[in-house]
């Protein structure tokens, strides 16, 4: 009788599939190069990406990146459209009121680039035309310190803010500045530069999650952890910077 059940048991084993592995949807943007883009043979590419990938490996899950419009993600995140963003996006209070953040998984400052010997200066900034990036902690604090002094004009992504500011429309623009720094080793930016201090306006760039996902929360900062420990974050930090943004 025990050999009768032994191999029943087995039968239904071997007739049952194996389990799928998790599957996670994780939105990013394409306009912020290195961060994240679009590369010429077409696959979505940057630095946040292949933290993902990485943050997805250590938890075993497979890791689906899909795209949506910056001011989209923390909408269709609530909507349950995906289930992460990683998509450079700063950790702040007033977005903590509507997602959770892991850790930081890099830090950054938000500066001014301008044309090199304009003579800009962001202490005085009045009759200035200044561009940002639309709902980012750049265009939040432009709106709230220099409204007013200067002509402030919001852009739904870096390469139209870029563009304008080469073309001459914009006087500075004010950005991240690890992406700013990327750009400026550029041909396009090779006429500009960085102007004045940097500021630092957030807790550092975290993955955003569900509020009621603390599990994945809770996983994805245990993997953050694992990818700082054996080395994974620090050979994907160097594809694209020279030094540690971490």
């Amino acid at each position: 009788m025990r050999l009768l059940t032994t191999a029943l048991a087995l039968a239904l084993l071997a007739a049952t599939p194996a389990l799928a592995a998790e599957k996670l949807r994780i939105a990013t943007t394409s306009g912020y190069p290195p961060f994240n883009y679009v590369d010429d043979a077409g696959e979505i590419a940057g630095f946040d990406v292949d933290i993902a990938l990485a943050l997805c490996e250590e938890i075993g899950a497979e890791c689906e990146i899909v795209l949506e419009e910056w001011e989209r993600l923390i909408p269709e995140l609530r909507a349950g459209s995906f289930d992460a963003i990683a998509a450079s996006m700063s950790i702040t209070e007033k977005r903590r009121q509507l997602v959770s953040f892991t850790e930081r998984y890099y830090s950054n400052l938000v500066r001014f680039v301008a044309r090199k010997g304009s003579g800009f200066d962001p202490a005085d900034a009045a009759g200035t035309t200044i561009g940002a990036a639309r709902a980012t902690i750049a265009s939040d604090w432009l709106e709230a310190n220099l409204a007013g002094t200067a002509t402030i004009k919001l852009y739904a992504g870096q390469e139209e803010l870029y563009g304008d500011l080469v073309a001459g429309r914009l006087d500075a623009m004010f950005g991240d500045g690890l992406g700013s720094h990327a750009w400026l080793q550029g041909a396009e930016g090779a006429g500009f530069e960085f102007v004045g201090e940097g500021y630092r306006l957030d807790e550092g760039i975290g993955i955003a999650v569900h509020h009621e996902d603390a599990s994945l929360l809770s996983r994805l900062n245990g993997a953050l952890e694992a990818i700082l420990a054996n080395g994974a974050y620090e050979r994907i930090n160097a594809r694209y910077f020279p030094f540690s943004i971490y």
